[in-house]
């Protein structure tokens, strides 16, 4: 979350929340702001609502249940969005990846955490149908397709990888 560079009046989509547990933090961060948590799965979306109610009930959060690569939001709609351990389960990253660069405002900011086919290990921990491993140039390389700058948030030869990636303006 530190690399979003979160402010107070922030709209910020949590992309892949599953349970919920990010969004009161990011809600704290972006005290005068909003939180979107979206999840392709009913059940991570059901656990994260009951989880944030109180923040829900406020007005402060929402919780819908949506693909990363079919976002139902309009262009330009967050200020953030945090991205952890989502990219394993897109086959193509060009079209998730465009999706996020859509919502995005310009000069918005992705936070992206993943691992990369480089771990080894949990490459072979997660059963390859199911699990995607990209290579950090992959991603990199897909970003800036998107119409995103990335900087590395870390060092990225350390698994996982955090890069942070800004909207170039139009």
């Amino acid at each position: 979350m530190d690399v979003l560079g979160i402010d107070q009046g922030d709209h910020i989509l949590d992309l892949g929340s599953g349970h919920g547990r990010s969004l009161a933090e990011l809600a704290a961060r972006a005290s005068k702001g909003h939180v979107v948590g979206a999840d392709p799965s009913e059940l991570m979306v059901e656990i994260a609502a009951q989880r944030n109610r109180p923040l829900i009930e406020a007005g402060r959060v929402e919780v819908v249940l949506a693909a990363v690569e079919s976002l139902p939001f309009t262009d330009g709609s967050f200020d953030r969005v945090l991205c952890v351990h989502v990219l394993y389960f897109c086959e193509d990253l060009d079209v998730p990846l465009r999706e996020i660069a859509r919502v995005l405002k310009s000069g918005g900011r992705l936070g992206l955490l993943f691992r990369t086919k480089a771990d080894l290990a949990a490459v072979a921990s997660f059963p390859p149908e199911v699990y995607r491993f990209p290579a950090l140039a992959e991603v990199t390389a897909a970003l800036e397709q998107a119409g995103l700058d990335v900087h590395a948030g870390s060092d990225c030869t350390n698994e996982p990888v955090l890069l942070s990636a800004e909207k170039r303006g139009l």
